[in-house]
């Protein structure tokens, strides 16, 4: 193992790093971030709410899918639901889900002009 030349800075970075079960906390909602499918809900949902049977309309794909990946999304708290009726409408849990949509958006914007100079 190499020596550290400052060990003080070592040590400030260490007791400022949030607890091991705050850390697998976050891992955990960045998991569910990590299926396309799961984005597409996020964004068809970004700037209001719909029914499942809208969602599956938008994306192409089958009720029971899109049911299937809003069972995740609440489960992580990324997406709420509201009942009118028989209908369930989902919308983003709260404005920092959009947030951490529109930033990675951004950042893989940057990225890409990054790329093409």
């Amino acid at each position: 193992m190499t020596e550290l030349t400052d060990k003080e800075k070592m040590t400030r970075i260490r007791t400022a790093l949030p607890p091991d079960e705050e850390l697998y906390d976050l891992a955990e909602v960045f998991k569910v971030f990590g299926d396309q499918t799961r984005v597409k809900i996020m964004y068809s949902i970004l700037k209001g709410e719909l029914c499942v049977a809208e969602i599956a309309d938008v994306l192409d794909m089958t009720q029971s899918a899109i049911s299937h990946q809003l069972r995740i999304l609440k489960n992580a708290k990324l997406v709420k639901s509201r009942r009118d009726g028989k209908v369930i409408y989902y919308s983003l849990d709260d404005d920092h889900v959009a947030q951490i949509l529109q930033i990675g958006t951004e950042h893989l914007e940057e990225q890409n002009e990054k790329g093409e100079e």
